[in-house]
């Protein structure tokens, strides 16, 4: 028999060579049948094990459990049978939005079907197609967390092209941050602070986004926050004001050393005529009682519209009280 087909073979004109060109020109049909069959797309039920990230007060920020999300997609032959392979051994974690997260009962919480279309992407990958979920309802466990809220504090180095400088301070929002964590770690934490902000030759209003400085095993509840900065053209105004008194028993009298202080102004550019000539200073005798020098700080009545800062000097007077 094989030297029948061996003499079928010659007879032919088949060699060594020949087969070695049809076995290759075999392989690549079927290389080429295999990837246009895996890249058509076809309808199949894929099932995904979840784990959800929810960031819910007084709760960890990861779900202590799983669920397993099953539905019917639409894909490439590529991804089903990926999906069919791995898919259920590889837990996917999902960032839910906390109004996506509905309470249930103690730390439990769920979310429907209706609101899972909007994480398909994230569950199945990008390439999949969500025709329906079969799974309606996922329950998760988020175990309750010692947390507390502290105000966030920025860290910047700033500084100003001449004749320009900031109005305000600089403001961060949200301007505070739930932290969870171990209580003995919370206890040490009073506030937390901005990621240092640096920048030079301001001349114009600033704005943006800066990450909260992170601390070790401590989970805030958002790890960014706006900030924003205005910033203005002044000028600059000296002058001499003199320094009144207030709260002053009627049966005392109280006196100032000096009575005029140098004031400078820095003023919105244009100028608006003279704030300094509406601008009111006072020693407070509630100030005096209080200290043992006898010095009191000045104060300002009110701030004059279109006054950005203003520097006194000196800054404490000497007061001198005497019965009348």
């Amino acid at each position: 028999m094989k030297g029948l087909f061996n003499r079928l073979l010659k007879s032919l004109g088949f060699s060594g060579r020949d087969w070695a060109v049809l076995l290759l020109a075999l392989l690549l049909a079927f290389s080429t049948w295999l990837i246009h069959n895996l890249s058509l797309r076809y309808n199949d039920f894929l099932t995904v094990p979840v784990t959800a990230q929810c960031s819910i007060d007084g709760h960890a920020g990861n779900s202590a459990n799983q669920c397993k999300v099953v539905a019917r997609c639409r894909t490439t032959g590529y991804n089903v049978i990926r999906h069919n392979l791995y898919g259920e051994r590889q837990v996917r974690t999902v960032s839910f939005k906390p109004e996506a997260m509905r309470y249930r009962n103690d730390d439990t919480y769920y979310i429907t079907a209706s609101d899972l279309q909007e994480y398909s992407h994230v569950i199945f990958g990008d390439d999949v197609t969500v025709e329906y979920f079969v799974s309606d309802t996922l329950f998760f466990n988020f175990p309750s967390v010692d947390h507390k809220k502290v105000p966030i504090v920025p860290v910047y180095s700033l500084s100003y092209r001449d004749q320009y400088t900031n109005v305000g301070d600089l403001k961060v929002e949200p301007d505070s941050v739930t932290i969870y964590g171990e209580i003995n770690l919370l206890d040490n934490i009073e506030q937390v602070y901005t990621r240092p902000l640096k920048q030079s030759d301001l001349n114009s209003d600033i704005h943006g986004m800066i990450a909260l400085d992170p601390v070790s095993n401590v989970r805030f509840s958002v790890s960014e926050v706006t900030y924003s900065l205005d910033v203005a053209r002044y000028v600059e105004i000296g002058t001499e004001i003199k320094v009144g008194t207030i709260n002053v028993p009627s049966e005392k009298d109280m006196v100032v050393l000096p009575s005029r202080v140098e004031v400078s102004l820095k003023c919105h550019f244009p100028l608006k005529g003279n704030p300094a000539s509406s601008m009111e200073l006072y020693a407070d005798y509630e100030d005096f009682l209080k200290t043992v020098s006898g010095k009191c700080p000045v104060r300002v009545v009110s701030l004059p519209d279109g006054v950005i800062s203003y520097d006194l000097d000196p800054f404490y007077v000497e007061c001198i009280v005497s019965d009348k």
